[in-house]
């Protein structure tokens, strides 16, 4: 008995190997792809892919006109994915991100409701400016997300498989903005910081993109495809000392669990979830660089997009003018040496 199991796990593994060098080739042609599009900015792109690699929801946070719009469509052609957008102003409605209602008559004059489908019926939904919209209308889109799908008087409703989110945030500082509540912020498997392009990439985007024709990306991949390569990441086996890496990790950014840096400077940490988004995260990182294991400096690389937004510091810390950001750089050194 033992040898056949031994059999079918070398089998197994054998297999594996197959499909992740299959993905991994994938994954290249799919990189190349968004880097027409998209100059510069490689660090961005890779954890936004890796949010949707992972199967889930990226928000990203940066000043307006950093391309986050561009990245998104982008995205969505490459890896064949039926997109939509939706701009979140403070008069949207909850109908106007799921649906609604509407009376129809027949040639007997019978009447009936029909539910016409709103935009977040679309396996890519770009949420642009999220944090302009109403809490109400901001938790109905955030629901959809953690539920994959929507109740409208009384019927459900599926959304598509794959179904992503990737909203964009404005810096709070900014008017007119409603931040999301913490609760919601954690429905999100990434936080990724969008910053300026550096001077090259600057450089290629004055000269590539005001021109009479710009290069438009191509898909690479089918939704069913991009379901596969999920479901592999998923399989992909995750050594016990990354395990317990992601474990510590996650544990040493909560108050109250014996590090006095935590405890003086943060005041409440991130819950299972994180160490959930480590573990599927992670895996994709090493897939995404040409490996089929993760090793703990996937996890600690991905320490700030997962841990940031499920943080938040005490008055004293923000006083000291510190960010959640300067907290995990701590953690992470300590955790490295």
């Amino acid at each position: 008995m033992g040898v056949m199991a031994g059999g079918n796990a070398a089998l197994d593994e054998n297999s594996m190997v197959e499909a992740a060098e299959k993905a991994l080739a994938d994954i290249a042609v799919i990189r190349s792809e968004v880097s027409k599009a998209i100059f510069g900015q490689e660090a961005v792109v890779e954890s936004t892919l890796l949010a949707i690699l992972s199967g889930g929801h990226a928000l990203l946070v940066g000043v307006p006109g950093l391309a986050k719009t561009r990245l998104v469509s982008t995205l969505g052609t490459v890896l064949g994915l039926d997109a939509s957008r939706i701009q979140f102003t403070p008069d949207l409605m909850p109908s106007d991100i799921l649906g609604t209602e509407v009376m129809d008559q027949d040639e007997h004059g019978r009447r009936s409701f029909r539910f016409v489908k709103g935009p977040v019926f679309a396996q890519l939904l770009m949420a642009d400016e999220i944090n302009r919209a109403s809490p109400r209308t901001q938790s109905a889109l955030l629901q959809s997300m953690q539920e994959y799908h929507v109740t409208i008087a009384g019927a459900r409703y599926d959304l598509p498989q794959p179904f992503h989110v990737l909203a964009t945030q404005n810096p709070l500082e900014q008017e007119g903005t409603y931040p999301l509540p913490e609760a919601q912020l954690d429905r999100f498997l990434m936080q990724v910081d969008v910053g300026y392009p550096d001077l090259e990439a600057e450089r290629r985007i004055l000269l590539e993109t005001t021109g009479l024709s710009e290069v438009q990306p191509q898909g690479v991949i089918t939704a069913a495809r991009l379901v596969e390569i999920q479901r592999l990441i998923r399989q992909m086996p995750v050594p016990e000392g990354v395990v317990n890496a992601i474990l510590a990790l996650v544990r040493s950014a909560r108050p109250g669990e014996g590090h006095a840096n935590t405890d003086k400077h943060v005041a409440w940490g991130p819950g299972p979830r994180a160490g959930q988004a480590l573990m599927l995260t992670a895996r994709a990182r090493a897939l995404y660089q040409g490996r089929l294991a993760p090793s703990v400096d996937d996890v600690l690389a991905l320490a700030g997009p997962v841990l940031q937004h499920r943080m938040a510091l005490t008055f004293a810390a923000r006083a000291e003018g510190m960010t959640v950001r300067d907290v995990i750089s701590g953690i992470v050194t300590e955790a490295r040496n």
